[in-house]
């Protein structure tokens, strides 16, 4: 199925009248439940609604999906680019009179999406990630609204370990002045979070087109970025982000740096103490 042709919301919508009453019964729970359906195997999601696991097949079939997984993933696009800031608030589940409550239900979801992607992660990837922040000429990290906040810590803390880093924000145009000069021995990191924006799916497409190698670190398989990157690492979340949630993708960042700075040796050693002196000689940090 091209995900690119029509949206699933619209796939249902336009197959609803030929559905069976099971099928419509699913169809109402998917549409009104993508937060909690998403999440749901196929006998977790005709529990829910009360109909067997082979119904929900059938249904997924109904909708032109070779598989149950291509339907899943369709679902997590529906609600990564889709769904409104309001629609976002409607899913999420507040503990309204327990502030107590609310952290631990906060906590609990960063624990669930941080454990999720240990568990996911392609630690082959990782290392190729790794060797090549290491030995590229220089680091350029681009990261837009949201996802400025992990770009602007990879950077800095990437900066504690090796020289030539590059933090930039896709909106400001003057970024692709510097990639469309860029060393063909550098890389480009772009990190993505749910809602793309725009901006930064044009920046995925430029360094695409100047032939830089590109890393994309991002919160889901749906990313649009995935097709212009040459090496992709995914720290998925848990839940239905209402105003954003950069957790996971913060821990993936420690450790690809952490783990980075343990090859780096007698050059790290070389590197730190420079910065150490340069903090010293010029009045830096707070010191009793």
């Amino acid at each position: 199925m091209n995900k690119k042709k029509t949206s699933l919301n619209k796939i249902i919508n336009a197959r609803y009248s030929e559905l069976t009453s099971k099928g419509k019964m699913l169809a109402e729970f998917v549409l009104s439940n993508p937060e909690k359906a998403v999440f749901m195997t196929t006998r977790n999601l005709g529990a829910a609604v009360g109909v067997s696991e082979a119904t929900v097949v059938r249904f997924v079939r109904q909708l032109n999906y070779a598989s149950y997984a291509l339907f899943i993933k369709d679902l997590r696009e529906f609600i990564d680019l889709e769904l409104t800031l309001i629609e976002r608030n409607r899913l999420s589940s507040f503990v309204i009179g327990s502030e107590d409550a609310e952290l631990e239900r906060i906590i609990n979801q960063d624990i669930e999406s941080i454990r999720a992607m240990s568990k996911n992660i392609d630690l082959s990837e990782v290392k190729k990630i790794r060797k090549i922040l290491k030995d590229s000429e220089a680091v350029n990290i681009i990261g837009s609204r949201l996802s400025y906040a992990p770009a602007y810590y990879m950077g800095w803390i990437l900066a504690k370990i090796r020289q030539n880093v590059n933090i930039f924000k896709g909106s400001d145009r003057t970024t692709i002045d510097r990639l469309i000069f860029a060393s063909q021995k550098s890389v480009v990191v772009i990190i993505a979070t749910s809602r793309y924006p725009n901006e930064l799916i044009k920046m995925g497409k430029l360094v695409n087109r100047y032939h830089l190698k590109m890393i994309l670190l991002t919160d889901s398989s749906s990313c649009p970025l995935i097709p212009f990157s040459d090496h992709v690492l995914i720290a998925p979340l848990k839940t239905i982000p209402f105003l954003g949630n950069p957790a996971s993708l913060i821990s993936l960042i420690n450790y690809l740096v952490h783990t980075m700075a343990a090859d780096m040796g007698e050059e790290l050693k070389e590197h730190q103490k420079k910065l150490e002196q340069a903090y010293l000689e010029n009045d830096i940090l707070f010191s009793y």
